[in-house]
């Protein structure tokens, strides 16, 4: 793809919350771990059936996880994290339609990403920031021409613009991870090495160890991004 204050006496009570918690090795944390090493192997030896085992509960583990450190205060990453997770699944079926539906699954998860860094305050954190904006704009721009002559005919035309606007949305949530410090900085960075593997997969442009490369980054980005918000509990304004 991590909330709560008592309330006041005679106040009203926040619906769904939970008492802050340390963010100690929990037990889903270990199960994580264990999936996570069962899922590398799964793809490094091609065996599809580990992979369904697997990688479709790594991003509900991580989800959660930061339910239980924060209570549903992070709502949208908790949403996106369960999209991933949809998204995880539809890309474990072969061929192109279930691609798109991945792709679409994933969008929505970076707009729910995206907006739970908006409300971290990261609009004010990029305000003086105008050369990494276009920074991060550039490498798009790049790797949408590098990539669009291999992608429109092994997608087609309407599916090789939606990876264009996939990937627009994906460096957005990268730079807007900035917010949280250099943990998300590093887990945004990450989730579009990752996705930039799948975009070179999808172009036909394969190499030995790019599906365990692509795993291996796509969980670390996703852990990195949800510890960044346990460490930073409340949805408010982020301090530049």
């Amino acid at each position: 793809m991590a909330e709560g204050h008592m309330p006041e006496r005679g106040g009203p009570r926040p619906a769904l919350q939970r008492p802050a918690r340390t963010a100690g090795t929990s037990p889903l944390i270990v199960v994580f771990a264990v999936l996570c090493v069962v899922e590398l192997i799964g793809v490094a030896t091609g065996r599809h059936a580990v992979e369904w085992a697997a990688k479709p509960l790594l991003a509900p583990l991580l989800a959660a996880h930061l339910w239980r450190l924060t209570g549903t205060r992070h709502a949208y990453v908790l949403t996106g994290l369960l999209l991933a997770a949809a998204g995880d699944i539809a890309l474990l079926i072969p061929g192109t339609p279930a691609f798109g539906i991945g792709l679409a699954l994933f969008l929505c998860a970076q707009l729910c990403w995206i907006t739970a860094f908006l409300r971290a305050g990261a609009l004010d954190h990029l305000r003086n920031r105008r050369a990494v904006c276009a920074a991060y704009l550039a490498v798009w721009a790049a790797a949408v021409a590098a990539l669009a002559p291999a992608l429109g005919p092994a997608l087609g035309p309407a599916l090789g613009s939606a990876v264009a606007v996939y990937a627009l949305a994906l460096l957005t949530m990268a730079l807007t991870a900035r917010v949280l410090g250099p943990g998300a900085l590093w887990g945004g960075l990450i989730f579009v090495a990752s996705d930039s593997l799948i975009g070179l997969g999808a172009a036909g442009l394969d190499f030995p160890g790019r599906s365990t490369l692509c795993m291996t980054t796509y969980i670390a980005a996703l852990a990195l991004l949800v510890t960044a918000f346990t460490t930073h509990p409340h949805p408010t304004r982020a301090t530049a």
